[in-house]
């Protein structure tokens, strides 16, 4: 929820006063930016895609599981453990991230084991990470 005519931004849950020092106090626009950026900007289909991405990524069980995937390549029943949760909801994660391209999987004999699904998810991740670490 963003509110601007009231001075107020809701971001996590916080509420946010926005102060003189936050805002512009002369309304002018810089033609060239605005005009490079638009020409820059992503399509709705990239837009919509990577909102949906970091929307899937946002779920903390899926992020533990990626996490957990970044570490090593995993079975259901490894993932399950490691994260104390049921195979049933494990795998129901999984489906999710695999639709997403966030995970693949290889069968081997009776094994289903996961991995990232290539090395950009865990740059992604590690990224973020870091971001949150600094």
């Amino acid at each position: 929820m963003l509110y601007l005519n009231n001075c107020a931004i809701v971001t996590r849950g916080t509420i946010m006063s926005m102060k003189k020092q936050d805002i512009c106090e002369v309304k002018t626009v810089n033609k060239t930016k605005v005009s490079a950026v638009k020409k820059a900007m992503l399509s709705e289909d990239e837009v919509n895609s990577l909102a949906e991405t970091f929307s899937v990524m946002s779920d903390p069980t899926r992020t533990k599981i990626i996490y957990a995937l970044s570490k090593e390549e995993l079975c259901v029943c490894d993932i399950a453990r490691v994260l104390g949760i049921s195979i049933s909801a494990i795998s129901h994660q999984l489906r999710i991230l695999r639709n997403m391209r966030l995970v693949k999987f290889r069968r081997e004999a009776k094994m289903v084991y996961y991995s990232l699904d290539d090395r950009h998810i865990n740059r992604l991740f590690n990224e973020g990470l870091k971001h949150i670490r600094e």
